[in-house]
């Protein structure tokens, strides 16, 4: 055996050596990154979380609270809201109210989306400018505009609909028919969610090839038609993150229902968030408060889960 072979033989072991530890280090290369991240996420949000869950298995009331001590009931506060009808009410209320909401942002999202590509660069800038603008305000503030609108005595809505002889909406009171008072709450959250949604499906659909749709339009295809067995499957998983946010951020809404309420929300229009939050600090049963809490968090993420996983597969499937 030449020296030259030898050489090349005594070298194999180390640049295999050497290869393994790239891959790892490509392979640990993204843990690391999100690791401080991760760190400091586990920090600021585990410690309370973890405070939250042993509150839910406590009698917590004021006595509690002056002592700085729960007394341990185990699952005696997830039975009792479990066997509450209230709840059930509640939680069905704000799955349909989650639906809607969800369904409206996505339906008209989209649809400022498609106008937003089609339009020219001037009328686009003002567009999307208005909509950077509606998703900058504080939610405390477009609250406030809306009850301006649909005010009982001075309300522009009102004044408008008198006015297009829609009927006679003279001191209207919006809130006084729980439908209507949570279709103005729906509008009001929508209205807020649209601008995320519309900007982030139009950068999406500005990646989409134009020649998919140009070849879908020579072979005859509508619009309707090239949207949906061409964008929409290349969009689906940009979908599917914006639904889920949506989700989560509409299953949770508070400030709306709170606000346009004066803080003083009748039991028809408890949410989730809404009911937690009396139970706690209203009633003084911090336990039962937690709980609720934590049961919302627990039906947010089953809810979340199973959609996702039904448009994966529904995507594998295609």
């Amino acid at each position: 055996m030449s020296a030259e072979t030898g050489l090349r033989v005594a070298a194999e072991p180390t640049l295999l050596s050497a290869r393994r530890r790239a891959r790892l280090t490509r392979g640990a290369a993204p843990y690391a990154l999100l690791a401080p991240a991760t760190i400091v996420v586990g920090a600021v949000l585990g410690y309370p979380l973890y405070l939250l869950v042993q509150l839910s298995f406590q009698k917590y009331g004021l006595p509690q609270l002056l002592t700085h001590h729960g007394e341990w009931t185990g699952l005696s506060n997830y039975t009792r809201i479990l066997h509450d009808s209230q709840f059930w009410h509640v939680l069905l209320r704000t799955v349909t109210f989650t639906a809607a909401n969800v369904s409206l942002t996505m339906l008209f999202g989209t649809l400022i989306a498609l106008l937003l590509a089609r339009l020219g660069s001037f009328m686009r800038l003002l567009l999307t400018t208005g909509l950077v603008l509606v998703w900058a305000t504080p939610v405390v503030v477009s609250v406030n505009v809306w009850l301006w609108m649909v005010d009982y005595e001075f309300g522009v809505l009102n004044w408008t609909l008198t006015k297009l002889h829609a009927g006679n909406f003279v001191h209207h009171d919006w809130f006084a028919n729980t439908l209507s008072g949570f279709g103005v709450i729906t509008a009001v959250v929508v209205w807020g969610a649209i601008p995320f949604v519309a900007i982030t499906l139009y950068a999406a659909l500005s990646q989409v090839p134009e020649e998919l749709h140009e070849a879908a339009r020579i072979d005859g295809a509508s619009f309707v038609q090239v949207f949906r067995f061409v964008t929409m499957p290349l969009l689906k998983p940009i979908f599917i993150i914006l639904v889920s946010l949506s989700i989560i951020w509409d299953f949770q809404v508070f400030n709306q229902v709170w606000i346009m309420r004066d803080g003083r929300p009748t039991n028809d229009y408890y949410l989730m968030s809404i009911y937690s939050f009396v139970e706690s600090f209203r009633v003084s049963e911090y336990g039962l408060g937690s709980a609720i809490a934590l049961t919302m968090v627990l039906v947010m993420l089953v809810v979340s889960f199973f959609y996702v996983r039904q448009m994966v597969r529904a995507g594998e499937a295609e």
